[in-house]
């Protein structure tokens, strides 16, 4: 449940829940749908129930365990603002987050009413970063459902990127990705869409990071954008994780 990741914004994922369902067109070809149907076919018993929302329950602790600090993606496999995880799970999953401080926790979702709707009620340690999905310019207003939580980093995927974003609104944001669509029945996506993004957020001095030019096999467009690579990040000072295990001086008499 716990695994490095080859994503290349995060380190490791980590999925308290699994399955999902479609709500909007960047689903179309979801990557976790493909894999949990995969992973059924396996025999992986996390995956009996294949894409539909199972609440892993015992690997909500999971974190605890790991000592080493990394960066983590929660619910690379789901999405934790599902209308049908309870809001006691979610807490549960936000606890332990608070729990292990020496971790960076990536969060994200395309269910932003439901996530500001119940902010209030979660406690936002410093170590977790919430993020929200837009794909078109129609759903821009999930920024804004963002905007209203009580997240110390707010990010935004613009993934995968279906269309230019001419609405979007980048206060109060900290990080911003973008990429394309990969695997089977990848759209395209158009260079100006990107550079407009990129160029928006230089104006706005927002980190800017480009994931992939995607395709059926991302491995052939990469990532490359105007002859460089973009893998800017939030600002470190102001998003350092806790050490669990700091070094402790030993006066020199």
């Amino acid at each position: 449940m716990g695994l490095r990741s080859a994503i290349e914004w995060t380190e490791s994922t980590w999925n308290p829940v699994t399955g999902c369902t479609k709500i909007s067109p960047g689903c179309k070809h979801c990557y976790a749908e493909r894999m949990a149907k995969r992973l059924q076919a396996m025999g992986q018993k996390n995956y009996a129930n294949g894409f539909e929302l199972t609440l892993q329950d015992r690997a909500v602790e999971l974190p605890l365990r790991w000592k080493k600090p990394q960066t983590v993606f929660v619910n690379s496999m789901s999405d934790l603002f599902h209308e049908d995880v309870p809001v006691d799970f979610i807490k549960r999953v936000f606890d332990v987050m608070k729990r292990a401080p020496w971790h960076r926790f990536q969060v994200l979702t395309k269910r932003s009413e439901r996530l500001a709707k119940i902010s209030g009620e979660l406690e936002w340690a410093p170590n977790i970063w919430m993020g929200v999905s837009i794909e078109l310019d129609k759903y821009c207003a999930r920024a804004s459902d963002l905007r209203r939580t009580g997240a110390h980093v707010k990010f935004l995927s613009l993934e995968p990127l279906l269309g230019p974003l001419p609405s979007l609104d980048l206060s109060g944001i900290n990080w911003v990705i973008v990429g394309g669509e990969s695997g089977p029945g990848a759209r395209a996506m158009e260079q100006t869409w990107v550079t407009d993004l990129r160029d928006h957020c230089a104006n706005v001095k927002v980190p800017f990071f480009f994931k992939q030019w995607g395709g059926v096999v991302k491995s052939r467009t990469g990532r490359s954008l105007d002859g460089r690579t973009w893998d800017e990040m939030p600002d470190e000072a102001a998003t350092a994780v806790e050490d669990p295990f700091p070094i402790l001086a030993t006066a020199v008499g």
